[in-house]
Formats: C-alpha cells, structure tokens, sequence
C-alpha cells in the first residue's frame, strides 16, 4: 500500500514541473541570494578516470599500464609538456586555450575506499568519513552567500532550487529547497493547477511546498527545457541570468563507471559533458564572466587496464575549474608519478591534492568569501586543511 504522505510528496513534484517529471541523470540544483557572482557544482557520479580525461602521456608508465586505452597524444589536445586533454573535450579545449579553464590532477576527498555510495556521501557532506555529517557542503556555502532584503533567513522561503527528482546531498540542509525537472510529458492544464492549489491551499505542510513548485515552474517558463545535454546547459543558464534568479547550482551526471569497453564509453559520457559545458557558457552570456564552474568525482579508476577493456575503481582523479574569472590554460598538479612504487595501494593514482581545499579555495574565490572561513563552514572536521587558492581572478 503506498503511504499517504510519500503519495502526496510525490504528486506536488510531478506537478510543480509537468506531470511525472522525473529527471534520472544529468540532474540540477540551483540556489538564489543577492550576488552577482554564481558557482557551480558538478559531480560526476561513477568514478570518473581522470587519467584518460587529462592523460599524462609523458609519464612513461602511463602508456604500458593503459595499453589499448591509453589516449594517444597525437589525437588528442597537448595541454603542456606532461598533460593531454581527451579528444571527445573539444569545446573545453577552446575554454582551456581562452585561459577559462584548468585542471586539477591526483586530487582525491579523505575518502580511500571504493564505494561508489560512500565516497559520494564523504564528497558531498565535506566529511572525512561516510555518514558522519547530514548536511551538505553546498547547502552550507549558500547560507553564506549574502542576504536578499525581505526574505527570511536572507535567502527566501526556499533558498534553492532542485531539478531532480531528489534534492543531491550537497544541497540538503538548513537552507529550504523546491524542486524542477524537465519533462518529456505534456504539461498540466491551468485548471488542474488551479485545483490542486485549492486542495492545498490551507495545508501547512503542503502548501509551501506547492507554491515552491509552482514558483520554480514560472521561473523555467519558455525555456524549452528538455533532458540533453545542450537543453540542460541552456536552462541552467536561464536560470542564473534571471535578476532575481539563483546564484548556486548543482547538476549530476551519471554512467562514468566504466569497467568495460570503456573507450567509447567515456568518449560519449565526455562529449555529452562538453556539450553541456559549451551550452552553459553560451547561454550564460556576459553572465559567464561571473561564473565558476567545479566538475568532480567521488574518486578515480585503477591505472591499470582490466581484462575487459576497463578499469575498476581507483582513488586519485582530475578536477576540472571553468568560467569566465578562472585563471585558466593550465594544469595544476604534484604529480605522484604512476610507477608500480608510487601508487596507491600498488594499484592507484596517489592523491596529492584534497578536493575539500580545491572546492574550498574556488567557493571563497568566486564568490568574493574569505577561503579560509570557507574551508571552516564547509569541511569543518579537514583539520584546518590550507584552501588551494590562486585559481579564480577577485
């Protein structure tokens, strides 16, 4: 028997965003306050193999443990000496060659394990370990953001904005959320709406949320919004320049796991990625120039090819920094080194960076924050873990 309360939930959310919404992968978080600068958050769910996204060809032992997956440095875009770009990221290569985006390499969260659930929750609540913390990171940065004049708690009734079926862990927290996703189904009628309001027009608990939904409706009006990547990255977008609109955001992908056939499969999940990327800074405009985007993982692959042309899961991965204000065309990188002493476990990219200091140090950067108090507020158990700052132009 489906429970009453999950059944309503349910319907205010397909509802608010056309009936049966339910957007699986990639998905989007977005979360409003009176800034013009905005940030951005992509998470890579799988484990991204951040050695083909960003090859060290030059390491000699990266080709003899890749084998047939090793990227060939003539097909692909040679960021330096050391470092190639894979070649499905084209218009990332143009962002890379414009100084608006750059690299993080053997970057990792506290999180050694290999499960892709709790490296995902380490990497979205800021903890060192899975589970120990309820809230998100991003939910905790935008409480800091400044206060909108006449909204309680300085952020609005609902602080942010949720295009999924579920809010991401990054975004759960103190700071209320509504929900949007795109929907491939016709959309309700006004008069269903208008019904359903009035059914729960004197409802506390369902009322809120109903006219969440519906405000999130009306800000994603005439935008089109559709599921592929080039749709999404446009309604993001639209969502940012709206005056009024938010100034955080959040967006999932998924199928990075890629422990077969994997070269044609991460040539897909990354030209989709570029394609959305490319769609966002287009559609951002002159807004693009306030924009900082993260992309991560909740940890890398082996170094090591696996008997079925894959690799399985790994630790150390590739950070990705783009938008208009980063100080970009390069890869920033301790590199570790792939031979069979230098990594992890034997069998590892050895993380040399923490994802808690990039993510903190970019945060406080783009949105004009001190990195240090932002490393406090969002990884408060790092043990005072110095952000990696540099990266984004005041």
């Amino acid at each position: 028997m489906n429970h009453p309360i999950l059944g309503r939930r349910r319907f205010i959310a397909c509802a608010g965003a056309g009936l049966g919404a339910m957007l699986v992968s990639p998905q989007l978080v977005l979360a409003a306050a009176q800034t013009e600068r905005r940030f951005i958050f992509i998470i890579q769910r799988g484990a991204a193999d951040g050695l083909n996204i960003v090859a060290p060809y030059a390491d000699p032992a990266y080709a003899r443990l890749r084998g047939d997956l090793a990227i060939d440095p003539a097909t692909a875009t040679k960021l330096d000496g050391t470092f190639a770009l894979h070649p499905s990221l084209k218009q990332t290569a143009a962002m890379f060659a414009a100084k608006q985006a750059l690299f993080v390499h053997a970057a990792a969260s506290p999180y050694r394990d290999r499960s892709h659930f709790d490296g995902q929750n380490v990497l979205e609540t800021g903890g060192i370990q899975p589970y120990q913390t309820r809230d998100g990171w991003l939910n905790r940065l935008t409480g800091m953001l400044p206060a909108v004049q006449g909204q309680r708690g300085g952020h609005g009734s609902d602080g942010a904005i949720a295009i999924a079926a579920t809010v991401p862990q990054a975004l759960r927290g103190s700071v209320e959320v509504s929900s949007y996703a795109p929907s491939a189904l016709p959309q309700p009628s006004d008069d269903l709406m208008m019904r359903v309001g009035q059914l729960y027009a004197h409802d506390e608990q369902f009322h809120p949320a109903w006219s969440a939904a519906l405000a999130a409706r009306d800000l994603a009006e005439g935008t089109g919004a559709k599921q592929d990547p080039a749709s999404l990255g446009r309604l993001t977008a639209s969502f940012l320049t709206k005056p009024a609109g938010p100034r955080i955001a959040m967006l999932e992908t998924s199928g990075w796991d890629t422990h077969n056939a994997q070269n044609n499969r991460l040539a897909a999940q990354l030209k989709a990625l570029d394609t959305l990327l490319a769609s966002l800074r287009d559609g951002l405009g002159p807004v693009w120039a306030q924009t900082t985007v993260v992309v991560a993982t909740e940890f890398g692959r082996t170094a090591a090819v696996n008997g079925t042309g894959g690799t399985d899961h790994g630790t150390g991965s590739v950070a990705w920094v783009l938008g208009g204000g980063v100080r970009g065309g390069r890869v920033v990188a301790d590199w570790p080194g792939l031979a069979g002493n230098q990594l992890y476990q034997n069998r590892d990219l050895r993380p040399t960076i923490g994802l808690d200091a990039l993510i903190a140090g970019v945060a406080g950067e783009a949105l004009a924050l001190d990195p240090d108090h932002v490393a406090r507020v969002l990884f408060p158990l790092a043990g005072g873990a110095k952000p990696l700052t540099g990266l984004v132009s005041a």
